[in-house]
């Protein structure tokens, strides 16, 4: 069990203040929140040792080199992958990928192969190596109701595959895909594997070297870490074959005016002066994780998922994206309120019940642009998140569906998963009275601060 109001005083935004609601935060899915450890470990970098980590020999330069390696081998234990020289510290997941992307030595013909539910950031990379490469783009089509086709994957994978680049976890609906799987099929058929680890590594116990994937990607801004940091994880052999993105810095052995000598991984990918508060910071928000306890945290969020699940089942307006069962995406509550846009769904919540979602297409437009629809509105939901934060949820969406007419399932309100995607000139903002009705309500009892009403 967590004590929910002594975790919640680790958070310094959800900190009480005089004439400010603590805000209902769910959108961890987004950006998770940072504790306070997290904080006083980035603070003491600038205030107790701001110096370069392995470059000058003063106290200040050995005291950060110590902390920045002692994070690298924090982070190799928490993913349990093949040991410290398997962790490259990056910006995110996004540069993560693309130093892979950019890193193969692609042959014209080699082939990708992405899911078709996949972040923009493991998308369009592959869509530039494929015009400027030659490289062939494979899409597998994932089913609706949250089930993996194996026989699907062996198929696609026939086709010449030569890296499986897939999610953990989606950042769409929740779903996880059963990666061990899908390694041991890419693998028997000579593919490598990169997973975009975003959406699983803040909530799941990672083993890389069960798992067996080549290549894993993640951002510490959503597993409690300051923005701009995030991680690589390879294997030896895998990183050894990949062709640096940056050079520079702390990439280089040696040179001379005529040629250069490069530093094994991973130090060869981390060119330049590095994020150092931000990796020390992410270090402490790991070891907040580890304190906690991820199947604590994994329980306490399916539980939130759950009650809100059962409470919106029998509103027909309401359409939950992904897996029925909320076990099955414990922690993201996506979901559209028929005949009001996505976007007016947030803000409503926002101004008039402090309840913060993410609404849109989440970054994952070739999804939506497929099935003609606009977008959905999102919760996500996380170790900080309690019993009020769900009910806040709840009431508002039900005082929206009160205030805004209902109205018939349209392609473009995200009501329903459309069969087929309509021409792009068929599809425009939601307009006329109803959207008006969602843009105009203010929520009862409160003075709203003029979002709502634009």
């Amino acid at each position: 069990m967590i004590d929910q109001a002594a975790l919640r005083a680790q958070f310094p935004a959800l900190t009480p203040r005089p004439g400010r609601p603590v805000p209902h935060y769910l959108d961890s899915a987004c950006m998770s929140l940072v504790p306070a450890p997290v904080l006083t470990a980035m603070g003491e970098y600038y205030t107790e040792f701001p110096g370069c980590a392995g470059r000058s020999l003063h106290r200040f330069a050995t005291e950060v080199s110590h902390r920045f390696e002692a994070a690298r081998e924090g982070f190799a234990r928490y993913l349990h992958a093949a040991g410290p020289s398997s962790v490259v510290f990056v910006r995110n997941a996004t540069e993560a990928i693309n130093i892979v992307g950019h890193g193969i030595d692609w042959k014209k013909g080699d082939g990708v192969l992405v899911s078709d539910q996949e972040h923009n950031s493991n998308l369009v990379l592959w869509q530039r190596l494929r015009d400027e490469r030659g490289v062939r783009l494979h899409i597998l089509s994932l089913p609706d109701d949250g089930s993996f086709d194996g026989d699907a994957l062996d198929d696609a994978l026939s086709k010449g595959v030569r890296l499986v680049s897939l999610f953990h976890t989606s950042n769409l609906d929740g779903r996880s895909l059963p990666v061990p799987e899908i390694v041991e099929r890419a693998h028997a058929r000579g593919a490598q594997v990169l997973i975009d680890g975003c959406q699983a590594a803040p909530h799941l116990r990672l083993d890389l070297q069960r798992l067996g994937v080549d290549y894993y990607a993640l951002s510490a801004h959503k597993m409690l870490g300051p923005t701009g940091t995030g991680v690589l994880s390879g294997t030896p052999e895998a990183l050894g074959a990949l062709r640096p993105l940056l050079l520079g810095g702390e990439t280089v052995e040696w040179s001379t005016l005529e040629q250069h000598a490069l530093r094994p991984p991973p130090y060869r990918f981390e060119a330049g002066l590095q994020n150092y508060a931000g990796v020390i910071g992410a270090h402490a928000g790991i070891k907040f994780l580890e304190a906690t306890g991820l199947e604590a945290i994994a329980d306490h969020d399916r539980a939130l998922n759950e009650w809100v699940t059962k409470e919106l089942a029998d509103e027909p307006r309401i359409t939950v994206l992904g897996p029925a069962d909320p076990r099955r995406r414990p922690t993201i509550f996506a979901f559209a309120v028929r005949g009001v846009d996505p976007s007016d769904t947030a803000l409503f919540l926002d101004e008039g019940y402090d309840v913060l979602v993410r609404s849109g297409r989440h970054c994952v437009h070739s999804w939506y642009e497929r099935r003609g629809l606009s977008g959905n509105a999102r919760a996500s939901f996380y170790m900080y998140n309690d019993e009020s934060d769900a009910r806040a949820l709840v009431a508002g969406i039900r005082e929206l569906m009160e205030r805004v007419p209902d109205a018939p399932p349209s392609g473009t309100s995200a009501g329903t998963r459309s069969r087929a995607a309509p021409s792009t000139s068929s599809r425009r903002p939601a307009a006329g009275s109803r959207a008006v009705a969602a843009r105009s309500a203010r929520p009862r009892g409160t003075k709203a601060r003029g979002r709502g009403a634009s």
